[in-house]
């Protein structure tokens, strides 16, 4: 069986797909025309987000038997139509659940801390302390949305903290010994702190509006290491600028670019701007799972599932 990686990662994932009786052939550099014309040689593919792999790519691709994505989700596959021609989906959340849990525990700590802020100030000899005066979370109660794999590890790094932590998912009894679960109108009422750790649905994209802010009881810090287009940017701005919002903590974007090219800032609306210049906010550029002990158990999760695809249906070298 032949596989195209489209995306580099570890080496351990083309080394052991190599072991299990693959022919692997990489291309990284290829324009997509030039991909869809060679794409039906190929068993399998290997993505992170370089090619969206849409209706007329698996149109293309007439051998098409699975697809790996070195990551969490799976929002730049047609996963209705790939499924419905027999392509088996992989995807590994497991593999950087860690790394997001830390991220966005970090991104908070640094803004309830003021410690972006004070950082500079002491570079350029400004000394004030009064005025980063920072925040505990000491007995705040923590809202979840989206308990998988990454709201998991978020609630299992926030141990020790003193806090209260609640989840909210649109599958029932998942709660665990980190997270009561809760209804959405108890995560309303009670949440001082909000992470958001769900995948790019319908259901998802514009989840957080301006209704969704105004239904808190409490003003909010928040925090998305999850998908951009949840979030209306405009919306969210409004929030810091009514106090409803505290701060916020954004590793994603509604406006960065589906395979991470620079922004171009110049081109970016006005609520944006507004959240590149705000103390209220701490951004990064959509890394919350880009570690480098992420990259090799990325690239093993998704590794051990081919695999073992193969393993099952009794597919010889």
């Amino acid at each position: 069986m032949k596989i195209l990686t489209l995306d580099s990662n570890h080496e351990l994932l083309n080394q052991g797909l190599k072991n299990a009786g693959f022919q692997v052939d990489e291309d990284y550099t290829s324009p997509e025309e030039s991909v869809l014309r060679k794409i039906s040689e190929y068993d399998g593919i290997i993505i992170r987000s370089r090619i969206p792999v849409d209706k007329e790519f698996i149109e293309r691709a007439t051998n098409l038997k699975f697809i790996g994505r070195v990551g969490a989700g799976l929002e730049n596959i047609d996963e209705y139509y790939a499924e419905l021609k027999g392509i088996k989906l992989f995807n590994a959340p497991e593999g950087n659940r860690d790394s997001v849990g830390e991220h966005a525990l970090g991104m908070l700590l640094m803004l309830m801390n003021r410690l972006k802020i004070a950082d500079n100030e002491v570079r350029n000899g400004v000394w004030k302390r009064e005025e980063n005066r920072g925040d505990e979370l000491m007995g705040k109660t923590i809202g979840i949305i989206g308990y998988g794999n990454m709201g998991k590890a978020f609630a299992q790094r926030l141990k020790g903290f003193g806090v209260d932590v609640i989840c909210y998912d649109i599958k029932e009894n998942i709660g665990d010994e980190n997270a009561r679960q809760v209804s959405l109108d108890e995560l309303f009422k009670k949440a001082e702190v909000v992470s958001l750790h769900t995948p790019q649905t319908p259901e998802t994209i514009g989840l957080v509006n301006a209704e969704f802010i105004g239904s808190f009881q409490k003003s909010i810090y928040f925090i998305n290491t999850a998908r951009g287009r949840s979030v209306v940017t405009k919306d969210l701005t409004d929030g810091l600028k009514s106090g409803k919002i505290k701060g916020a903590c954004l590793d994603v974007h509604e406006y960065e670019n589906a395979s991470f090219e620079n922004l171009k800032l110049n081109e970016l609306p006005e609520e944006f701007q507004y959240l590149l210049q705000s103390e209220k906010v701490i951004m990064t550029p959509h890394i919350a799972g880009w570690t480098i002990q992420s990259k090799e158990k990325l690239a093993q999760v998704i590794l051990d599932k081919i695999v073992e695809w193969k393993k099952i249906h009794n597919i010889a070298k």
